[in-house]
């Protein structure tokens, strides 16, 4: 009774691991990739208040034109690219929607689609279910996860179609060198390749700045850019996401969204609204937090025999396991029957990622610090290499 598509779509290996987390007690945490910060005061106060004010009803397909207004000044601020707020940007559920209509929008039944492993779990779900045929680009711990052109082009056949890239990485925390990124971009014009650029972990980046594709040389018009609300702003309940592209594009991922969609919860766009006015200094003191934590985390890591190479985005950290000559799935599981800490398999984000186990650093520091106290317990327990107490 059910579809042969999503028969080839595989059960996620996060969804998997936390059921067994569910039936567990006194486990900390380091799986779930969302903020433990509360929304900020001001901005639940303006979901509240709004709908307080009755404003319960849909809004434009597009999203409220205000929040679309603010933004295009937050784009045009913070990397210099413009975007017409009436026909070039849309307000989704979430960057996760945005993924979705953006694939379904752009690919055909049988193109090849160029996925950076290891990446985000829903990437590979989206082309599948589109019709289309995954294409792993792999990226390599030796050059700290970020994608480099010549394996780009190694991966690129005839039947190429697009690339959905997502940088900072999750669940490396890897980002993007920036000649790397427009040689990429010079390949995608040369093989006439849509991007689809993931930029939901955008203002978290640990030195440095982001690097916006579309802001780069030939690629706004063949660039759809997702990003959100929940990971800047501690906003993941309130489902609230954004696309940016060329109006044609985006108009076809609208036919899309008002058949599966209609709008955006509109409680969530007034809240957005009031983030992207008075929210700055919310995201900043966040962002000091987690490079404290992460701080804390991938020294701690390295020194329990863990080798972790640094990341510079997003909140995670993705460490080799190889000292304990275990596959990632089974440290995964033994560590979170022994020990009660909660990570993540690497094979969850593509085979890229078998050896590695992704680490969310968005959580209490002192959490933080037992756990690794827990981890050093157990590569204690299953190496035989002596480490330092």
């Amino acid at each position: 009774m059910t579809s042969s598509i999503v028969h080839r779509v595989r059960p996620s290996g996060i969804r998997k691991f936390f059921d067994v987390l569910a039936s567990m007690e006194h486990v900390i945490s380091l799986g779930v990739g969302e903020p433990d910060f509360v929304t900020p005061d001001h901005i639940r106060e303006a979901g509240i208040e709004s709908i307080q004010a009755g404003r319960t009803h849909y809004t434009s397909n597009y999203g409220l034109l205000p929040l679309r207004q603010r933004i295009a000044v937050e784009m045009q601020r913070l990397y210099g690219v413009r975007y017409d707020p009436e026909h070039e940007i849309l307000v989704t559920v979430g960057a996760s929607e945005g993924i979705d209509i953006a694939v379904r929008a752009v690919v055909n039944h049988g193109d090849g689609v160029l996925l950076p492993e290891p990446g985000y779990v829903s990437y590979e779900a989206s082309v599948v279910l589109a019709g289309g045929n995954v294409q792993p680009v792999p990226t390599y711990a030796e050059n700290g996860f970020s994608l480099t052109a010549r394996a780009v082009e190694q991966a690129i056949t005839p039947q190429s179609r697009a690339i959905v890239m997502g940088f900072p990485n999750n669940p490396t925390g890897a980002v993007l060198d920036p000649q790397e990124a427009q040689a990429i971009v010079d390949l995608a014009v040369e093989h006439d390749l849509v991007i689809i650029s993931d930029e939901i972990y955008h203002r978290l980046i640990y030195g440095g700045d982001h690097v916006c594709i579309a802001a780069l040389k030939g690629a706004w018009d063949r660039t759809i850019l997702i990003n959100g609300f929940s990971k800047a702003y501690a906003m993941t309940g309130w489902r609230l996401g954004y696309t940016c592209a060329p109006a044609e594009v985006l108009e076809a991922m609208m036919k899309i969204h008002q058949y599966v969609i209609m709008s955006a919860p509109t409680a969530a766009q007034w809240a957005g609204i009031e983030a992207l006015d008075h929210g700055e200094a919310d995201v900043q003191s966040m962002l000091a937090e987690y490079d404290r934590r992460r701080k804390l985390l991938v020294t701690g890591l390295n020194d329990v025999g863990l080798t972790c190479f640094e990341p510079r985005g997003a909140f995670y950290a993705f460490p080799s396991i190889a000292i304990t000559g275990m596959s990632s799935e089974e440290f995964s599981f033994r560590l979170l029957e022994e020990e009660h800490v909660a990570v993540v398999s690497g094979t969850a984000f593509g085979d890229a990622g078998e050896g590695y186990v992704r680490m969310c650093y968005a959580t209490a520091y002192e959490q933080i610090q037992e756990a690794l106290e827990r981890m050093r317990r157990f590569v204690k327990r299953h190496t035989h290499t002596s480490l330092a107490s």
